[in-house]
């Protein structure tokens, strides 16, 4: 009923603003007495072969929210009602900020896809934190940290430093995102120099916390095969607890879209289907350098079961999805998680 009824209504309206329509109705419902457990009853699936136990934390099921689709924890306890394992908000930063400007998020209904440019649009992570005090749901949560757009880089450590601090009491793990292509010259961050700074300042913030939380890296997938190979030996010397692979593309080779859509829309990440084989194949590479043990969550260009089954199959141990939400409609992550528990 989704793809056939509900997705061409909302395809109707620009994407941006379908999105906070979407966010406010299920805020207003999600008061509505039963409404909840509605959802539940219609999108959740639980067995206890699905629960996985990753960096010291257990997860319920396998298929998470990437972040992205709630920047600023305004509806966890009502996506969570969706089925997800966990909710990875952000990205967040110290200071709030608008983002890039309108439009800046479009759809490739020809590819399955979106661009999007939106800049690390948000209200700031004490926003964030006073509403992850009023949460309810148990789901996990993830905080993905970034730095302001007018934060030079060789100061960028101080931005994710005052966010790790900030949120450390209310998240269950940290994600560096160094890999977004809208902030100008964040992508330098992943740079092997910058980012082994990086990465042992925050690794040795969160040590020194009473009860450490682990710390992830986001890397894009338009990095060369040596600039992999740098952050491999980065993420083995800091001794991160774990790598998501992978974040949206540049590249816009291959798409259905015609020439003239994608000039006139212009730069921004692209995710979706377009970008499933260059996620996978950055997956098998770093699985195969990494070694069995060590944390990786694969996220892009997952649509359907059998791509989630490709990711997992890859080599990762957990999965995020966030356009294939958009065009698969809620009932994806049922779908997903009952095709791995029938592969057990």
């Amino acid at each position: 009923m989704y793809k056939a009824l509900i997705r061409p209504i909302l395809f109707l309206v620009d994407p941006e603003k379908i999105h906070h329509f979407v966010f406010t109705i299920l805020k207003l419902k999600g008061k509505v007495p039963g409404f909840k457990n509605l959802l539940r009853t219609l999108f959740c699936f639980r067995h206890p072969a699905l629960e996985k136990e990753l960096f010291g934390i257990k997860f319920t099921n396998p298929v998470g929210l990437a972040a992205g689709f709630d920047k600023d924890a305004r509806l966890i306890d009502e996506m969570a009602c969706f089925g997800f394992g966990f909710i990875e908000i952000g990205t967040l930063t110290p200071v709030p900020q608008p983002g890039n400007d309108k439009p800046r998020l479009f759809r490739l209904p020809k590819d399955r896809a979106l661009i999007n440019r939106m800049g690390f649009n948000n209200g700031g992570v004490q926003a964030a934190v006073k509403r992850l005090k009023e949460r309810k749901s148990a789901v996990i949560v993830g905080g993905n940290i970034g730095k302001n757009k007018i934060t030079p880089n060789e100061k960028a450590h101080d931005d994710y430093a005052y966010c790790v601090e900030a949120l450390h009491a209310h998240v269950d793990y940290f994600v560096v995102n160094v890999s977004s292509p809208n902030t100008p010259g964040l992508r330098e961050l992943q740079e092997k120099e910058p980012l082994r700074k990086l990465l042992s300042g925050i690794k040795l913030l969160v040590l020194a916390k009473p009860e450490p939380k682990p710390v992830l890296l986001k890397i894009a997938p338009d990095l060369s095969t040596r600039q992999l190979d740098d952050i491999i030996e980065i993420i083995k010397e800091t001794s991160i607890d774990g790598v998501i692979a992978t974040n949206t593309t540049i590249s816009r080779e291959g798409l259905a879209t015609d020439d003239a859509t994608l000039h006139e829309i212009g730069s921004g990440g692209l995710s979706g289907k377009p970008l499933s084989d260059r996620s996978t194949a950055v997956i098998r590479y770093l699985r195969e350098q990494l070694g069995k043990e060590f944390p990786i969550i694969g996220v892009g260009g997952i649509m359907t079961p059998e791509d989630a089954l490709q990711k997992l199959d890859a080599g990762a141990d957990l999965i995020q999805l966030y356009t294939g939400f958009i065009y698969e409609g809620p009932g994806v992550v049922k779908r997903i998680s009952k095709e791995i528990l029938n592969r057990k």
